[in-house]
């Protein structure tokens, strides 16, 4: 059955097509170097390096296949070295400008702390919002990320452990 059969038959005809899908498995970030994103990710944001091998391009040139994920998730990010004009130009800017990232943290003090030490750059001050705490900063190249933690009442006290 194809697309144009499913979208015919309503939500139900969808539900058969996406079944067996459990969950998106990698988003692309385009970096100007590996080894700077690997830095970053690893040793600022505290990421896991679960891939880093040699690659090629679809037209036979090397590159790496960098993998990145935040220790217990599913989801990892793909770190794609920019090849050509193109793709530099869009380094730093895949979200025009808006948050692209949303990375949620147990204890959102300790995480502000600990990155502004490490000389994250934070674009906006922590906030409150009905679904958690709050920061805006931006990764190695400048993409804006929210770091979000539990709602402040909920908050986990650094002091406790």
């Amino acid at each position: 059955m194809n697309v144009a059969e499913h979208e015919h038959q309503g939500t139900r005809g969808w539900d058969t097509l996406l079944r067996g899908m459990s969950h998106l498995e990698l988003v692309a970030l385009v970096v100007r170097d590996y080894d700077a994103a690997i830095d970053f990710f690893v040793r600022i944001l505290s990421f896991e390096l679960v891939e880093n091998v040699p690659s090629l391009t679809n037209d036979g040139r090397p590159k790496r296949w960098v993998v990145v994920r935040p220790p217990g998730a599913v989801t990892g990010i793909l770190l794609a070295r920019a090849d050509g004009e193109q793709q530099a130009a869009i380094t730093g800017r895949q979200f025009a400008g808006r948050v692209g990232f949303f990375l949620r943290v147990e204890d959102f003090d300790a995480s502000y702390r600990r990155m502004t030490a490490a000389g994250v750059t934070f674009v906006s001050p922590p906030r409150n919002e009905r679904y958690g705490r709050l920061a805006v900063f931006l990764d190695l190249e400048g993409n804006r990320w929210d770091l979000l933690g539990p709602p402040a009442e909920s908050q986990p006290s650094s002091r406790e452990a």
